[in-house]
């Protein structure tokens, strides 16, 4: 048996990879289901385009191979509108047509590759093997240009964009939307005293624990930079997030950190009639300025700005 995913081992990322068999001719969608799930690729078949639209838009695949000739929705409709919805999908076209599209056609339309009924398996295994490892690169690359290498928490690129859409999302939608800033208390004497590799395991222990502190798949950690990390926290309340933070700080003193705490400030975005990059810049400005003042209360607390309290007792009661 083969398992495409084998490729993906030269990759730092493998990305999980799921197919939908789009095709008007049961024979086709049972003969390739059996060969995808030979290869150990999840998959789900549609007959037609309207019905693969509704599946991708019940959970969307990373690859789809479609028939061009269909009822209802033909393939290189399919094909656009998977391009305009899902940019990111690769698509493999199969046809028996070949006189009424062309390579260039489908490829123009937004295809990966093209493929001619009636076909074998190994031509298709091949192209299939060619897409994954092109996905797991990209994937790979993106990881890394989003990742700071020595916590692999996001970095502030990465922090930028997010805070900026779920700050649209929150104010869209509204619910509260929180800032937490965690700066390290006496960290310099740890890299003079002990080295950098230590203060280097101080910094990789903190980063997990702000993952191991937060809520998976709702809060985001980020290596702000140096000794500073920031977690974007949507969806709380105020009490909700002093917890958060509080536990952040609580977990931390158990570790070996080297006489080392945390000064932890913490703000909530507020949507004015100013540029929403200004709103973003007085939201992180807050933040730090209710980090900086745990400091200068000596440090290893939790500080919430004003304006949040304050806008919390006004809209959270």
């Amino acid at each position: 048996m083969v398992d495409l995913r084998e490729d993906s081992e030269r990759f730092a990322y493998e990305e999980k990879q799921s197919i939908i068999v789009v095709d008007d001719d049961p024979a086709i969608l049972g003969i390739v289901g059996h060969f995808i799930d030979s290869i150990n690729i999840p998959f789900k078949i549609a007959k037609d385009g309207v019905e693969a639209l509704e599946l991708m838009e019940q959970e969307h695949a990373t690859i789809v191979i479609t028939d061009l000739l269909m009822p209802r929705m033909d393939g290189m409709r399919l094909i656009r509108e998977i391009k305009k919805r899902w940019p990111d999908t690769d698509i493999i076209v199969m046809t028996g047509y070949g006189k009424d599209f062309s390579y260039t056609d489908v490829i123009s339309a937004g295809a990966s590759d093209f493929i001619q009924k009636p076909f074998n398996f190994n031509e298709l295994e091949a192209k299939l093997r060619r897409v994954i490892r092109e996905r797991n690169l990209r994937a790979t690359l993106k990881r890394l240009s989003i990742r700071d290498g020595l916590t692999d928490l996001f970095n502030r690129r990465y922090f930028e964009q997010k805070l900026e859409e779920e700050a649209e999302r929150a104010y869209r939608q509204g619910y509260p939307l929180f800032l937490i800033l965690v700066d390290l208390d006496k960290f310099k004497p740890v890299n003079d005293t002990y080295g950098h590799q230590e203060g280097d395991k101080i910094l990789r222990n903190l980063a997990k624990i702000l993952i191991n502190s937060t809520r998976k798949y709702v809060d985001s950690a980020f290596r702000f930079g140096g000794d500073e990390f920031t977690l974007i926290i949507p969806q709380a309340n105020l009490r909700q997030v002093q917890i958060i933070a509080e536990r952040i700080r609580q977990n931390y003193l158990e570790t070996d950190r080297k006489g080392t705490t945390l000064s932890i400030g913490i703000s909530r975005f507020k949507r004015t009639n100013r540029k929403l990059r200004d709103d973003l810049y007085t939201l992180i400005h807050q933040a730090d300025e209710a980090m900086y003042k745990a400091k200068e209360l000596g440090g290893d607390r939790v500080i919430v700005h004003k304006s949040a309290m304050e806008a919390s007792a006004q809209y959270d009661g």
